[in-house]
């Protein structure tokens, strides 16, 4: 690491990107990451997303609780699975994928990831300046969009320490403003509220399904912000932490979105909610802006990391430190807002469809890393071979997991449902997209069939984790 003296202060930008972080530079509480996952999750999109359930899927208020609450715990399963590798490994997640794909064959995921990170940061740019320019016309959309790019991009920069604080304090605030908010919408959820909708199996599965991708999404980059914590943290409240704080957040936002729209008979999530808490909502829109710009800090930082893991990748004896992070850090933000004031008013609606159908590679991706990490290799990476060697134990490709992947791919496509596409299997449980869990599943078990034992035994001879990072 360079310059790390002073890496624990909140303020200080952090010096490390990349690179292993040493037993001396660990610190941190596992809770820690309870705050940070709950409060990411209590955003706008997630109000609207739980709404999608009643106004979309038509499901009964009921049937629509028990979806967001099923779909989000299972889908929290993978998001703490990855997060509890950070603290075991002390590398961020993407450029842990160089030991299952090899060195080279590693950029197909992190190229992938990449762009989901910028998609992401450009959209929630563009919905700062609509949320602030609605709440405030006479602040046009443009300045309200490079402010929160600005602003984003300076929690980013600063990192780690600042986003974990930054998001220990939010929680506070979005936890109880949720309720106050709640309390509000409460009375006007009558006995006809639940009378609105039914029980239909196919959506019901398709919004279980949204809940379980929204938190597969967060697994490219869950041990960033877990893998400065000590390594005596161990496997189990790592993942609890995480578990609990991801889960319960979005769960609290998802509930907040279907509540508002149910009392308030309302097509529009976020103006349910204003017309629902009266004055307080205005409290409610300010808080969810801050919120904005907090969670897009942390996609830039991951957007960053990412974009620094595809370009150490040439050159494994360079160990890029605070400047690159810095100097990363201005260009995406330069190409990112220039790409919001450019683009048009149905920007948002066309990447949150592409994001959608982004889970096609996600599925098939979370499930090579935790069969690989948890069964194939028991938890253990030799991480001075991932970070500085131009092949070693991992190779510059490991084609047998590349193929898998694809396969993984290929698996899911009879089984889409998409607007730009209908699979011939699409209907196989009355029109809901299956795709995801086929390629979970079958990835999973063709690749720990796979997995070659031989190459397993001659990779474990080396040290692992923190010992061959030295």
């Amino acid at each position: 690491m360079k310059d790390s003296g002073n890496d624990n202060s909140v303020l200080t930008i952090e010096s490390n990107s990349i690179e292993y972080v040493g037993p001396e530079h660990r610190h941190g509480k596992p809770k820690d990451l309870f705050t940070l996952w709950f409060c990411t999750n209590v955003a706008p999109l997630a109000v609207i997303s739980g709404a999608t359930s009643v106004l979309v899927f038509k499901l009964d208020f009921l049937s629509a609780i028990l979806a967001i609450v099923a779909g989000q715990f299972f889908g929290a399963l993978f998001h703490a699975l990855t997060s509890a590798q950070g603290p075991l490994v002390g590398v961020p997640q993407m450029i842990q994928s160089r030991a299952q794909f090899g060195r080279y064959g590693s950029l197909l995921v992190v190229g992938f990831t990449t762009v989901i990170y910028l998609g992401f940061f450009v959209s929630n740019i563009i919905l700062v300046g609509k949320t602030l320019h609605t709440a405030a016309p006479a602040i046009p959309e443009s300045f309200g969009t490079v402010a929160g790019a600005l602003l984003a991009t300076l929690i980013g920069v600063i990192g780690y320490n600042f986003i974990h604080r930054f998001n220990k304090i939010g929680a506070w605030f979005m936890g109880i403003a949720l309720l106050i908010g709640m309390s509000l919408i409460a009375p006007g959820l009558d006995a006809e509220v639940f009378r609105r909708g039914s029980f239909e199996l196919s959506n019901w599965f398709a919004m279980f399904g949204l809940c379980a991708v929204w938190q597969i999404s967060f697994a490219p980059y869950t041990s960033d912000y877990s893998r400065y914590l000590p390594k005596s943290t161990g496997f189990a409240r790592t993942f609890a932490f995480t578990y609990f704080g991801t889960s319960l957040g979005t769960i609290f936002a998802f509930v907040f979105g279907v509540m508002a729209v149910s009392a308030g008979h309302s097509t529009d999530a976020m103006q349910a909610v204003q017309t629902q808490t009266g004055v307080f909502g205005y409290v409610l829109i300010f808080l969810f802006l801050v919120n904005i710009i907090g969670h897009n800090g942390m996609n830039l930082y991951g957007a960053v990391l990412s974009f620094i893991t595809a370009a150490q990748t040439f050159r494994p004896k360079w160990i890029p430190g605070r400047n690159v992070r810095v100097v990363v850090s201005g260009v995406l933000l330069i190409a990112s807002t220039m790409t919001a004031l450019w683009a048009s008013n149905n920007f948002l609606a066309l990447f949150l469809t592409a994001i959608f159908a982004m889970r096609i590679v996600l599925a098939p991706w979370i499930a090579i890393n935790l069969v690989d990490f948890y069964l194939i290799h028991d938890r253990h990476y030799q991480v001075s071979e991932i970070i500085g060697s131009t092949g070693g134990a991992y190779g510059k490709f490991n084609f047998k997991a590349i193929a898998i992947y694809v396969f993984g791919i290929a698996v899911q496509v009879p089984f889409m449902e998409e607007s730009f596409f209908h699979g011939p299997c699409a209907n196989i449980l009355g029109g809901a997209d299956i795709s995801w869990m086929v390629g979970l599943v079958a990835t999973a078990l063709v690749y720990y069939v796979f997995a070659s034992k031989n190459d397993l035994r001659s990779r474990r001879r080396a040290p692992a984790g923190a010992q061959a990072s030295k």
